[in-house]
């Protein structure tokens, strides 16, 4: 006869397999996020079971998103998270983001707003700081680069007009666009937002070099200061 810890691991594998034919049939639709956790955990935990650890990591950082945002460190500090745990759960972030920018197509003309998100949003993906970006076009409006020009805390993220001119000028660039996230939730710009860009389109000015937008992005959302009138 099986004792009470062969039943008990029964009862994991066969929890395991119907989470995971539950997930091939319907993906997450419908899965609470503990659920969710769990899915993932499987493969970084084999033979444990990772309710408790799930519904440890949701009550620790208070959200599915947060969970994923949280350092390696952090991560370690939670019970019954290890070092294989923690950097499966660092891997998410940065591959979903690898995904979204493996999508990018960077051959064509950048006209459009919606090109710029598809180009940017992954570079904020999972961010936890205020991050800043500057995206240079060739005279043909062709990328030539995307590049962060700075990283800090919550809206202290801070960026020169030097160091702005040296990247634009470096890429020979004929066309410019600024962007940069807001990690408090919401992608409205700021009054120093406003300021700081029309000083450096104003800088980029002097040396032909045409700023075409400032994006902001925060809580899934994006904002184009052009389109909101505040370039002029």
């Amino acid at each position: 006869m099986k004792d009470v810890g062969d039943k008990r691991a029964d009862r994991h594998r066969e929890h395991r397999q119907r989470a995971k034919s539950a997930f091939l049939a319907r993906g997450l639709e419908g899965l609470p996020d503990h659920q969710v956790l769990e899915l993932l955990l499987f493969y970084a935990i084999p033979r444990r079971d990772v309710k408790d650890t799930a519904y440890e990591l949701l009550e620790r950082f208070g959200s599915l998103s947060a969970v994923f945002q949280a350092t390696y460190e952090q991560l370690l500090e939670v019970k019954g998270v290890g070092a294989n745990t923690a950097t499966l759960i660092r891997l998410v972030p940065e591959l979903g983001g690898r995904y979204l920018a493996d999508r990018v197509d960077l051959s064509r003309q950048m006209t459009e707003s919606w090109q710029f998100r598809e180009l940017l949003e992954p570079c904020f993906f999972a961010s936890r700081n205020e991050e800043f970006y500057l995206v240079c076009l060739d005279s043909g409006r062709k990328l030539l680069s995307c590049r962060k020009l700075g990283e800090g805390i919550v809206d202290q993220v801070a960026v020169t007009g030097r160091k702005v001119l040296e990247a634009a000028l470096a890429c020979n660039a004929s066309y410019v666009v600024l962007a940069h996230n807001h990690v408090n939730g919401t992608a409205m710009p700021s009054a120093a937002d406003k300021a700081t860009t029309l000083q450096l389109k104003e800088l980029l000015g002097r040396v032909n070099i045409r700023l075409l937008d400032h994006f902001i992005f925060g809580d899934g959302d994006m904002v184009s200061l052009r389109e909101s009138h505040l370039l002029d």
